[in-house]
């Protein structure tokens, strides 16, 4: 946990129920303004940001109210470009365009990256910028995969302001049928070995004359 975080998720109202529950001490070292803020990347973020294949990203409407959606792509379509910057490509979904609207009026973005089978969640706080694709060539290239069956639409640059890892508590652990295909695939073969053995021993047994008494 940083200082940036602290900066940003600790309003005065949450300070105030920390106090009231107990909590606050825990937290009043992050108030130390000669600490690290822990607002820029290091390699450990870098690799598990791009060995994802999706996040939830939270926007703010002009009403004021929270959405929250699922950004899919293949695996490190969301990109570090630097320490302090990020970037994806925005491909095209049902087109209700509620993000892309949201982010015109609000840029405050909220990322959270999930690791369901190690049970690590990442928490990023940013602020987006809505990127033409026109004129930006160079930008797209890099953070499209265009072996990717899908058009995309925009590129959404991401200024990182905070980020935090969380603790593994009541995160449910989870797998893909990637994440099972190794073991499914050597259970099979198992399988298919103990079946031909079975074959031929039954075909030994049928074979085999009766011993004479």
């Amino acid at each position: 946990m940083a200082r940036a975080f602290s900066e940003i998720a600790f309003t005065k109202t949450v300070r105030a129920i920390q106090e009231q529950n107990g909590s606050r001490r825990s937290y009043a070292p992050l108030d130390d303004p000669e600490i690290d803020p822990g607002n820029r990347f290091t390699t450990n973020e870098t690799r598990f940001v791009e060995a994802r294949d999706g996040f939830y990203q939270a926007t703010i409407s002009e009403t004021g109210w929270p959405y929250v959606q699922f950004r899919g792509g293949p695996i490190g379509f969301l990109k570090v470009l630097d320490p302090t910057t990020l970037a994806y490509a925005d491909y095209r979904g049902n087109r209700q365009y509620i993000s892309t609207g949201n982010l015109t009026d609000n840029r405050n973005v909220c990322l959270f990256l999930m690791d369901y089978p190690n049970r690590t969640r990442l928490k990023i706080w940013a602020t987006a910028e809505q990127v033409p694709l026109k004129d930006n060539e160079n930008l797209l290239d890099h953070v499209h995969d265009s072996t990717y069956r899908a058009l995309p639409e925009r590129i959404i640059r991401l200024k990182l302001q905070a980020f935090d890892w969380n603790c593994p508590q009541h995160i449910p652990q989870r797998f893909t049928l990637a994440d099972l295909a190794p073991g499914i695939n050597e259970l099979r073969s198992r399988i298919r070995e103990l079946e031909e053995e079975n074959e031929e021993l039954k075909s030994f047994l049928n074979t085999k004359q009766p011993v004479a008494e």
